[in-house]
């Protein structure tokens, strides 16, 4: 219950309202932004969390996680709404619920390094991100297993960007006093 509660926390967390764009502490996130490979998304990410001007780096480190998470499970909800859409291309559907489940395991592995990092297994919080951001590779490859499925633009954009979180979130926790 108390995961479920944090889990909640943290999706509220990823979803600040417009207004509360908030200063944050412009220097720990530059610093901390400039060790990751993509700086703006983890500028932008972080500057605009009403959190981050409390938050240490791990703080940012589970920011971003949060953000990933909220990722994952919109793209999982996203797939799983394709699949209740009136086709009769069952492969279609088979794939895209195969891929609704790996964005959803994404999410569970996030939420399990939000875990590691509190514990400060910082290296099973990293490998956990990084079977999240593998999870979306299953799916494209589900997806190439057919030849006659096309896989989709919004997916892989999405893709991209669950792939693109997880890396910053893995050079952040990469800076940390392991």
């Amino acid at each position: 219950m108390a995961s479920k509660i944090f889990f909640l926390f943290l999706l509220f967390l990823a979803h600040p309202h417009p207004r509360a764009l908030v200063n944050g502490d412009a220097s720990l996130i530059k610093r901390t932004c400039k060790n990751t490979k993509f700086y703006n998304l983890c500028f932008s990410s972080l500057k605009s969390d009403p959190t981050s001007p409390n938050a240490d780096p791990k703080g940012l480190a589970m920011i971003m996680i949060g953000i990933g998470m909220t990722n994952a499970t919109s793209t999982s909800s996203y797939l799983s709404s394709k699949v209740l859409s009136p086709t009769n291309n069952t492969t279609l559907k088979r794939v895209l619920k195969e891929c609704a489940d790996k964005y959803s395991y994404a999410g569970d592995a996030l939420q399990a390094s939000v875990q590691d990092l509190a514990n400060e297994a910082y290296d099973y919080a990293y490998m956990h991100i990084l079977a999240a951001k593998d999870y979306p590779n299953a799916c494209h490859n589900a997806f190439k297993r057919y030849p006659g499925l096309v896989y989709p633009l919004d997916l892989a954009r999405r893709e991209d960007g669950l792939k693109h979180i997880c890396d910053v979130a893995m050079g952040i926790i990469d800076n940390l006093d392991w």
